[in-house]
Formats: C-alpha cells, sequence, structure tokens
C-alpha cells in the first residue's frame, strides 16, 4: 500500500499553521469592519522588496486601504508588476507610482550566477531555470525599472512614477533622480 502525505490530499496543514490559526482567531475578536472599498484611498501604489524588515504603510505614513503595495525579491518591476499596476490604474484608483527597493537586500548581495550557485550547494537545487533579477547596482536598476513603468503602453499617460530607496538600518527613504 503505497505511503501518502494528507497534503496531497487537499487536507489543510492545521498543525503546521497553528499560530497562524490562532492569531487569526484573537484578531477577530477586535476586527473591525472600516468599510474600505478596495481602491487605493490616496491613489498611491508601492512595488517594494518582499523583505519582512520592510512596513510600506509605516515607512509611508499611511494606513489600510490607502496604498496598493506590491512586492516580489527585489522590489523589481516584472511583466506580473506591469500587469498588476495596470489593474491598479484603470480599477483601483492608483494614480501614481513609487518604487521603492532597499539597502542590505540579497538581490543586491550577489551576482545571479551566485544565487543559482548558493542555492545548489545549499539544498541541492538547479535554479538556473529562474531568472531572480539580481542586481549589482541597486540605482541603475531602479532607474531602469522607473523607465519600465514610464514606457509601458497600456500605463495612463499622466501616471506619476517616482523612485526611493529605503534604508532598513534608519527608516529613511532617499530619492532617486531618473
Amino acid at each position: 500500500m503505497p505511503i501518502f502525505n494528507l497534503n496531497d490530499l487537499g487536507m489543510f496543514p492545521r498543525d503546521e499553521f497553528e499560530d497562524v490559526l490562532a492569531s487569526n482567531a484573537e484578531y477577530v475578536k477586535s476586527f473591525a469592519d472600516e468599510g474600505l472599498t478596495g481602491t487605493a484611498a490616496s491613489g498611491l501604489a508601492v512595488i517594494t522588496c518582499m523583505d519582512s524588515r520592510i512596513d510600506p504603510l509605516g515607512v509611508l505614513g499611511k494606513k489600510p486601504g490607502d496604498v496598493k503595495i506590491l512586492r516580489n525579491a527585489g522590489a523589481r518591476v516584472t511583466d506580473d508588476m506591469l500587469r498588476t499596476l495596470i489593474l491598479a490604474t484603470y480599477l483601483l484608483g492608483v494614480t501614481r507610482v513609487l518604487v521603492m527597493p532597499h539597502t542590505n537586500c540579497r538581490m543586491a548581495g550577489g551576482s545571479e550566477s551566485q544565487i543559482h550557485a548558493a542555492i545548489l550547494v545549499e539544498h541541492g537545487i538547479d535554479t538556473r531555470s529562474v531568472e531572480f533579477r539580481t542586481v549589482d547596482d541597486q540605482e541603475s536598476a531602479l532607474r531602469t525599472d522607473l523607465v519600465r513603468i514610464r514606457s509601458h503602453p497600456l500605463l495612463p499617460a499622466g501616471l506619476v512614477v517616482g523612485g526611493v530607496i529605503f534604508d532598513v538600518h534608519s527608516g529613511a527613504i532617499r530619492p532617486i533622480e531618473a
């Protein structure tokens, strides 16, 4: 008889998510529906890194409902980010975009080949079929990403686009001219 994992049957892995479920139960006790609509109340979308040290709402002095937050490794403007920005600008009230990579980012701390090699050595997985979009010059990469947004033919002509680098040690953002 074959041995299988309950996850293969679509069972929710309750033991592995016990902390999340318990925290949510506590959250629900004080949750109050604020009647938010799902649009960006401040007209802002932020593209930032998935790094858990970044609290985009706190960094920018915003609150839930104000901002559309888009995250990926390295805060790169990928095709999926562009797809999401098209939806956000036409359907969700976004009129300006801030791209916000950060200091001390793993995607700016090694070349593409070094990242692939580290994963292969540490985990035995060959990831060379995936492009991680590492950068060796964050400011240059940010400028390129800003041009990608500004020149995209499906994004509104009047879309305001800016870039900053967030310092994970001081909390400050530094505007980048582009």
